[in-house]
């Protein structure tokens, strides 16, 4: 928090690119207000302990990875009182975020799925057989 130049966003001002689905994504979401519903945490799959930050109102951004190592098989208690408790420069590499800042949460239209009756964002419908489906009923073409 000592490197966030702002308190929890009511709404958007705040924006985050998770690159994990971690435990710590539950932090950034209660300390900063980020969540998938209002549209301002956004999840892409990398793999990797790293926050991409975007402050919309100051136009700064930050990335956080965290680099801190438990290389000597430190106890798990002993590992956690450490992140607890160790200098962020010490855990983290600060850098600028690896992604541009997504624009701003958009409200789409429901479309009915033509095979299964329910209602899908349209911009995840797909066009099959001349038939609008969503995602779980289209059939992908990976050829």
């Amino acid at each position: 928090m000592e490197h966030i130049p702002t308190e929890a966003a009511p709404d958007e001002q705040i924006v985050c690119i998770t690159e994990n689905d971690t435990c710590a994504v539950d932090a950034v979401q209660s300390l900063l207000g980020c969540t998938l519903g209002k549209g301002n945490l956004i999840y892409k799959p990398m793999g990797k302990m790293a926050f991409n930050f975007y402050f919309r109102e100051s136009g700064k951004a930050l990335r956080l990875y965290f680099k801190a190592e438990n290389t000597e098989d430190v106890p798990r208690d002993q590992w956690m009182d450490y992140i607890l408790n160790a200098p962020s420069d010490e855990l983290f590499s600060f850098s600028e975020p690896v992604y541009k800042l997504p624009e701003r949460a958009r409200i789409f239209r429901s479309v009915v799925c033509e095979k299964c009756g329910e209602k899908s964002r349209e911009d995840k419908i797909r066009l099959e057989d001349g038939k609008m489906v969503c995602l779980s009923c289209f059939s992908e073409y990976d050829r």
